[in-house]
């Protein structure tokens, strides 16, 4: 059984109804103590699956009454006499963990994901040695050295958070994590660029050609990326392992479409334009179907329809981008690729 330990700190005032209230969800343990003349301190020992309720409730009477504090601390372990050899329990722990999409509770995931919004100096560090690291390997045409540039890109988070984000319906949080995916890209094309222009090697390399070229079973794999990325958030897992697949659907064809604008091929930047847009779009798409269907809604009714409105018009507007792909993809590319051969 995973717990949770949340503390509240209550106006005295308030002391008797909030207790009486969190005494009615379902916990372990409870313990209360006196902070200050003016407040006390609740803590309450629940499971991960119910912190949520119990969060929401709180956020509602925060939002009306001053003075309330709340924080979620996760707990390493615990037992007693109580929970110690429980075989019944743990049955019932079992089957709740097979009926439901397990996840972190909402809060945490807001917290998660304005983390995962913010341009800073690490993220953007890494998002230049792994767009040095893959762009070497591409000259290299070692298939070796652009998984390790996929192993420390950290391209998973602004895109996972812009589809939480949209699932929410929260404006302000999306046009950030927009804005920091695009940033990333935009330091991957700028690198790549100035490869492509210096160094006329690996444009004939396997890596490089096999990322020029667009076909809709690449949809497949940015669909499962975000899936995957999806889940390993709900969960609140190392986004490691998860960030690898999702580098491999954007980091390599980034890299081909800026060394392809440096030395100048027009229909393979083309290409590989198509590739970075499909599994973006792929794996925004996959990542808002996971979200809707792991039940993260707001507290307050606004929110709730503001919401519900976001959710749908991001499906929409993810749906038709990825048709129009498919149609390029599928009747356009052999159009462009002979007008680029042209230019070129």
């Amino acid at each position: 059984m995973e717990l949770q330990l949340v503390e509240v700190y209550v106006p005295k005032h308030h002391y008797e109804t909030v207790k009486e209230k969190l005494l009615s969800f379902d916990h372990q343990s409870i313990w209360v103590s006196n902070e200050s003349e003016e407040r006390k301190l609740l803590r309450i020992l629940v499971d991960t699956n119910d912190v949520e309720e119990i969060l929401n409730h709180l956020e509602e009477v925060s939002n009306v009454i001053e003075g309330f504090e709340t924080m979620l601390i996760p707990v390493r372990a615990y037992f007693s006499k109580d929970t110690v050899n429980n075989p019944e329990e743990e049955a019932q722990e079992n089957e709740r963990e097979r009926a439901k999409l397990l996840r972190a509770s909402r809060h945490e995931l807001i917290t998660a994901a304005e983390k995962n919004s913010h341009i800073s100096m690490n993220y953007s560090l890494l998002i230049l040695l792994s767009a040095i690291v893959a762009t070497v390997g591409f000259i290299k045409d070692s298939e070796a050295v652009v998984i390790g540039a996929m192993v420390i890109a950290p391209m998973i988070g602004p895109v996972i958070a812009a589809a939480f984000s949209s699932v929410l319906g929260d404006y302000k949080l999306l046009g950030k994590s927009a804005v920091t995916s695009l940033y990333g890209i935009g330091i991957i094309v700028i690198i790549s660029v100035l490869f492509g222009y210096l160094f006329e090697a690996g444009m004939e390399a396997d890596q490089y050609l096999s990322r020029t070229e667009v076909k809709v079973s690449d949809l497949f794999l940015g669909v499962a990326a975000g899936a995957a990325g999806a889940l390993a958030f709900l969960k609140r897992l190392s986004g490691n392992l998860v960030g690898v697949m999702v580098a491999v659907a954007l980091l390599p064809p980034t890299v081909a479409l800026g060394m392809s604008l440096g030395d100048g091929m027009l229909s393979y930047a083309y290409g590989a334009f198509l590739l970075v847009t499909l599994n973006i779009m792929s794996i925004m798409l996959a990542a808002v179907i996971i979200f809707s269907l792991s039940g993260i809604r707001p507290v307050r009714w606004e929110e709730v329809q503001r919401a519900n409105v976001s959710r749908s018009l991001s499906i929409v507007f993810v749906i038709v981008i990825i048709s129009v792909l498919i149609l390029v993809i599928l009747f356009g590319h052999n159009m462009a690729w002979d007008i680029g051969s042209t230019v070129k």
